[in-house]
């Protein structure tokens, strides 16, 4: 039977971390040892950074929610809880929506969980 060399899927194999390593700088970019290194690591990064990215999302909602809360006499805490107590089911994104986009419909809302809360 004929001998079968490595050689071809090698050097698919290396360019292909090769070219996921494009734009790095110096040996990263160049070198296939230090390259899969940094792409090893920086795959890894972008898997935490996803997860990372909706953490942020939410405090920037929660943040959101809370100044137009406080406009309105308010916590934060009390508008949720008042708002789970008249079973208002509107989620963070809609309500920080809400307190950009639509102050009237967002002080209706505060309203509704003062009455609850009272």
């Amino acid at each position: 039977m004929a001998r079968v060399k490595g050689a071809l899927n090698a050097r698919k194999k290396h360019n292909r971390t090769l070219k996921l390593a494009k734009g790095y700088r110096g040996a990263r970019s160049k070198q296939y040892r230090v390259a899969k290194q940094s792409v090893m690591r920086a795959l890894t990064s972008s898997f935490a950074g996803r997860k990372e990215r909706k953490r942020q999302f939410r405090q920037l909602w929660i943040a959101r929610i809370n100044a137009a809360a406080r406009m309105n006499g308010l916590s934060y805490s009390k508008l949720m809880h008042g708002l789970k107590l008249a079973g208002v089911d509107v989620n963070r994104k809609m309500l920080s929506e809400m307190a950009i986009s639509d102050a009237a419909g967002f002080t209706a809302l505060c309203e509704v969980a003062k009455a609850k809360l009272a």
